[in-house]
């Protein structure tokens, strides 16, 4: 499969790097790359050993499956505005978590395929994370023929696959968003009542790590309820009592919001454990 990209962002310059490196074991081939802004085709193309197009056309014409690695908000611009008459037997891809296959509306009338290809992954910059990518799982959502294609490439590249709906698209980038920017909420409300107790930024961050990367990894390996400790969990009326009474609305409001989602876990775990005064505290 020939790959072309129309869009040289951080998503399509990582996956075209992943993929021009892995290109015989999953046998692909990176076409190249085509943008509105052509520094940065002119880039990602030297970037993946391949080539910069003057215009969508022609990447499309170079490729058998094209991916529109551009913001969420321009997909279906994108879409809208390409020549449809010499797209036949092709697949077109996007890269959204929360859009379905549907934004490429009318394709079937041309004789091409659609697919959302979604990586659970941030994409932090273009010119280091593909190094990342072999640990990556992706979603696929979209016509049965795209589907089956790039579940085959991305197994053999190594990569964990999951079919979804695209009914399931919306609430399935939700949990994306809670497994990622939500966490960050939480971490900044932690670094800031450690700033609070006199630690600068960075010693907030250093002092916490080994805490902070022991639960996830533990919740990652074991699941959420065995991973569960704390004051909450043991029904320390007092300790709770103690943190809600150093707190300002706005912390108060966050430690009682996640309070509730810990409490439920807890009595998952100590079914028999008496919760009903932390219940009223939260």
């Amino acid at each position: 499969m020939k790959i072309g990209f129309i869009g040289a962002g951080k998503a399509g310059c990582s996956l075209g790097k992943y993929f021009s490196i892995k290109a015989e074991q999953g046998r692909i081939q990176v076409a190249g790359y085509y943008s509105l802004i052509e520094e940065e085709a002119r880039w990602a193309a030297a970037f993946t050993h391949s080539r910069h197009f003057c215009t969508a056309g022609e990447v499309i014409a170079a490729s058998d499956a094209i991916i529109l690695s551009t913001p969420d908000g321009a997909i279906k611009k994108v879409w809208d505005a390409i020549d449809k008459d010499k797209i036949q037997g092709r697949i077109f891809c996007h890269l959204s978590g929360s859009l379905s296959s549907d934004v490429f509306s009318g394709i079937e009338d041309y004789g091409a395929y659609p697919i959302s290809i979604h990586p659970m992954f941030a994409f932090s910059d273009r010119e280091s994370v593909y190094q990342q990518l072999n640990q990556v799982s992706f979603t696929l959502e979209g016509e049965s023929h795209a589907v089956s294609r790039w579940k085959e490439i991305f197994e053999a590249l190594g990569n964990p696959v999951i079919v979804i709906s695209k009914e399931a698209k919306p609430k399935y980038h939700t949990a994306a968003s809670f497994l990622s920017n939500h966490v960050l909420a939480v971490l900044e409300a932690g670094y800031q009542l450690l700033s609070e107790c006199g630690f600068s930024e960075k010693e907030a961050r250093d002092f916490s790590s080994v805490l902070v990367r022991g639960n996830v990894e533990h919740a990652v390996k074991n699941g959420t309820v065995d991973a569960l400790t704390g004051p909450i969990e043991r029904a320390d009326e007092l300790t709770v009592a103690r943190h809600l009474s150093v707190l300002d609305s706005r912390q108060e409001s966050i430690y009682k919001s996640c309070g509730k989602e810990l409490l439920e876990l807890a009595k998952r775990k100590n079914p028999g454990r008496d919760y009903r005064k932390i219940a009223e505290m939260l």
